[in-house]
């Protein structure tokens, strides 16, 4: 079975809404918390991290509506936010605080893979990474490798990056670890393409906006990328 990862935006609603996604076919959720200068996230995942910071999702408050989310569902939750955060927070009370509240691991995209190795995180790899990154960051990563399909940041695209195959080849090469491809991945057509050459497939952005329109709204476009990818194990 091919994996589907959702992400959401932290926000009050946000348990709601996970357990919208995961009832719909969802097999992990990423939890965005908010940061001022999100260098990797396209124009709607930054508008939605400035909804979430004007309503007041701080840390402490993401925190908390992780904690309400795992009360909600069972499936994998991975906070994604950026090295400034645990900068503010401290690394290991932030780490220590999200897995009390029930993250199973973290992604932090402006992270080295070589820097802070205590960290265990979700590695992120791009078209550009050289096969050295690519070997340490395959070496370091926690339960999956994240593969970003293009050079650039967060967003829908007309369609799936021509680069993700020989990305996805190089990973291969180096390791045994689950593949999900990520960054630019928006319609049912484009999550069961790129899931014919990886494990699995990470909506963002189009994700964020049919949660703007509710659970049911969510609901009905994660249940339709759950039929393209399941479509693939019968085909």
């Amino acid at each position: 079975m091919k994996m589907l990862v959702v992400y959401l935006m932290a926000m009050p609603d946000t348990p709601e809404l996970a357990q919208a996604a995961v009832e719909a076919g969802a097999d992990i959720v990423e939890i965005g918390f908010p940061f001022s200068d999100p260098l990797a996230d396209g124009p709607v995942v930054r508008r939605a991290g400035e909804r979430a910071l004007a309503a007041g999702m701080r840390t402490a408050r993401c925190l908390e509506v992780l904690a309400d989310t795992r009360a909600r569902v069972d499936v994998p939750l991975i906070p994604m936010t950026y090295a400034s955060i645990f900068d503010a927070h401290g690394w290991e009370r932030l780490a220590r605080e999200a897995r009390d509240a029930g993250a199973t691991s973290l992604i932090v995209p402006d992270l080295p893979a070589d820097e802070r190795p205590e960290l265990k995180r979700v590695q992120l790899v791009a078209p550009t990474s050289t096969d050295e990154r690519l070997k340490l960051a395959a070496s370091a990563t926690d339960g999956w490798l994240y593969l970003v399909t293009v050079t650039g940041t967060t967003g829908a695209r007309a369609e799936l990056a021509p680069s993700l195959a020989p990305l996805a080849e190089r990973a291969r090469s180096v390791g045994d670890m689950p593949l999900y491809a990520g960054f630019g991945i928006s319609t049912p057509e484009q999550a069961r393409a790129a899931a014919e050459l990886v494990d699995g497939v990470v909506v963002g952005s189009r994700a964020v906006e049919a949660a703007e329109a509710g659970p049911a709204e969510l609901a009905r476009f994660v249940g339709s990328l759950r039929v393209a990818l399941d479509a693939l194990a019968v085909a």
